[in-house]
């Protein structure tokens, strides 16, 4: 592959050492201690992740910390324990009843305040609400709801009583919804009656009508009263959440669960079309996704932490859930867009609540430094510490206005990486231990023997792009994918023996660190040299005015495929030649003339997963056969289709 343009944003690229007088407080005191802990890991996993699971509460011990290897593995075999006593129970119990556990607001400024005792109450009433349903442990539960405090309720709840859950992004099409809950056959389906997005209504309650009728496994529909909708309620099959819960008792005894009984299913856009169904573990999940948190979080028992994701997304329940309360934080959840009604939305919930630790997405710092830097002096945002991410490549320049402009030099800057089928992220650094590196995505993990490797399966030269594995198993992996274990095996470990196989694209630095530069199949192939999309939209990134930009490539009779650029500039600047020319020339500077553009298109959106993730596949089809045949349900809002096949119609008519 030609690397020229991905091995100078690389070499560009120095290492930020945090302060020494951060370094001290964190709860391990010391680089050198950590360094020391993460060789352990590495070297003698067993050890490491006994000393750490033993920090947590277990009714039964193990009898073995790790059984078998990839692809088939558990850990704390024999281990008893219950993940909701964890997240909660425990700090009760350690005196922390009365800590604030979580804050919810509404998109119209609605607030909801609960303590650890609050919380845990209204976790049993809904655990036994599950119960007089018949919902017993190893059943299935489907939660579609938005960032509510019922959504997390409703999870915590499922995790007392053993069921297996499900949560589908509530912003999904009627068929999303049904190809999910067809897979996932669960015996409940909680929702709301609706919810607001950007002002809009988005009635849940009629989709689930229009679709249960075709999944016989649903026994009962419990719906939370959101916005006072008149919908239509089936007797004998649907009833109000809090009718249910007023007569429900707030005491209800966890089930007793070992370490690796499933207990998450999660949908991921499968490249056949048809979503992938990955199987997390209950305890082994939430054992790794504490320690993890903790670290790269550096969390405190006085955090107020925000994850920005939806409960759609894993990644609010690996940190807004799992990581914030088995650490015994404050947990923000926001229901809206962190752009709406007002752009700046997403700085005043950081000063009102005091956000000190910030889980984000790279496409969420982009929009923040399109509107300006003047639009953070309105605000006082002094109390960021830590701001971690998650999703897609972070190019080097918004990391810098990150660290310097919204965070004033004063935070740590974590850049992970992580999978659906990972759950939290093994490549990332430790808030306050490690050097930061604008553009990496940090040094494999505690626990997480990396490598990168060529198409032979071969281990690759530092400074060579290769495609990413996983060596070694660590707790929170996915175990299976649901009801489809062949796939699972095809899926991830065919491509190389013995190993997790990513399908991403990635190398490493001579510091150790890491650069994921995107999927394997976002690369493409201009006469002969093989580019990658980091590559290129890093360098057009770095052209004043852009906030936004994807690469794709798209076919050529003589060169097989050209790069065509997409760009959504910030607030303030206009589509002009010379911004186009600029755009070009940046690129063939960087990369070379044969990274030159063949159309450059302005568009004010573009097609983004629910975790914000351009989706370049569909900007592809659209361009090659102007329309989208393949699986959408990963899309945010599937308007965008149409708007974008307005756009590329109208410019590249006019090119």
């Amino acid at each position: 592959m030609d690397i020229g343009g991905i091995l100078q944003v690389v070499s560009n690229s120095k290492l930020v050492y945090p302060e020494e007088e951060k370094v001290r407080s964190t709860s391990i005191g010391s680089t050198a201690a950590f360094q020391e802990l993460l060789k352990q890991s590495h070297e003698d996993p067993a050890i490491f992740w006994e000393r750490a699971a033993r920090e947590l509460v277990w009714y039964e011990p193990w009898n073995e910390t790790i059984s078998g290897q990839l692809p088939d593995f558990r850990f704390f075999v024999g281990g008893i324990s219950n993940p909701s006593v964890n997240l909660l129970d425990r700090h009760i119990e350690n005196g922390a009843g009365n800590r604030t556990a979580l804050i919810w607001e509404g998109e119209s400024g609605e607030t909801k305040f609960y303590t650890y005792n609050m919380l845990l109450a209204e976790v049993n009433r809904f655990a036994n609400v599950l119960k007089s349903f018949g919902v017993k442990k190893g059943d299935c539960v489907a939660i579609y709801l938005p960032n509510l405090a019922e959504a997390f309720i409703a999870v915590l709840a499922c995790f007392r009583i053993g069921a297996i859950y499900n949560t589908v992004f509530s912003g999904y099409s009627e068929k999303s919804l049904l190809d999910r809950l067809i897979s996932f056959g669960p015996k409940v389906l909680v929702t709301a009656d609706a919810t607001k997005r950007r002002g809009k209504v988005i009635r849940l309650k009629e989709k689930v009508d229009h679709v249960v009728s075709s999944i016989p496994s649903v026994e009962a529909v419990i719906v939370v009263d959101r916005l006072g909708s008149k919908v239509e309620m089936k007797d004998g099959r649907d009833y109000w959440w809090h009718e249910q819960t007023k007569a429900a008792s707030i005491i209800c005894e966890p089930e007793r669960i070992e370490a690796n009984e499933s207990g998450i299913v999660f949908y991921t856009s499968g490249t056949t079309g048809k979503p992938k169904g990955v199987v997390h573990s209950g305890m082994a999940f939430v054992t790794q996704n504490y320690t993890y948190a903790k670290y790269h979080m550096d969390h405190h028992n006085d955090d107020v932490f925000w994850c920005t994701a939806d409960i759609g997304w894993l990644t609010m329940h690996i940190w807004g859930i799992t990581g914030a309360l088995a650490n015994g934080v404050t947990t923000v959840v926001f229901e809206g867009a962190v752009d709406y009604p007002a752009k700046d939305r997403f700085y005043q919930i950081i000063e009102k609540y005091r956000v000190n630790k910030l889980f984000t997405a790279p496409t969420a710092l982009r929009m923040l430094k399109s509107m300006g830097d003047k639009a953070t002096e309105n605000f006082d945002l002094s109390c960021l510490d830590v701001i971690s991410l998650v999703g897609e490549p972070f190019d080097p320049e918004t990391w810098h206005w990150t660290y310097e402009v919204l965070g004033k030099k004063k935070v740590y800057i974590n850049n992970t990486w992580g999978q659906t089928e990972t759950a939290g992220s093994p490549i990332a650094g430790a808030a306050w231990l490690t050097p930061m590196k604008p553009g990496s995505s940090g040094t494999p993990f505690l626990g997480a023997v990396m490598d990168i490797v060529d198409e032979e399966g071969n281990p690759v030269i530092p400074g060579t792009l290769g495609n990413l594995v996983i060596r070694k198993p660590f707790p929170m992996l996915c175990r299976t994918l649901w009801k489809e274990p062949e796939r699972y095996y095809a899926s991830y470990f065919s491509q190389v023996e013995g190993s997790y196989y990513a399908s991403d694209l990635a190398l490493i630095d001579e510091d150790g660190y890491l650069w994921v530069v995107g999927r394997s199949d976002d690369a493409f192939n201009v006469a002969g040299h093989r580019l990658s999309t980091m590559e290129m939209e890093s360098a057009v990134l770095e052209c004043e005015g852009v906030t936004e930009s994807a690469v794709i490539g798209i076919p050529d009779e003589i060169k097989g495929e050209v790069p065509l650029v997409f760009v959504r500039l910030a607030d303030g600047f206009k589509e002009t030649e010379e911004l186009k020319q600029q755009i070009s020339n940046r690129i063939i500077q960087q990369i070379g003339k044969i990274a030159a553009p063949q159309s450059i298109i302005f568009t004010e959106i573009l097609p983004k997963t629910v975790s914000g993730k351009i989706m370049r596949r569909l900007l592809k089809e659209v361009i090659v056969s102007g329309r989208v045949s393949g699986d959408i349900t990963g899309l945010e809002d599937p308007a965008t289709i149409a708007q974008i096949q307005k756009i590329i119609a109208e410019k590249l008519s006019i090119k």
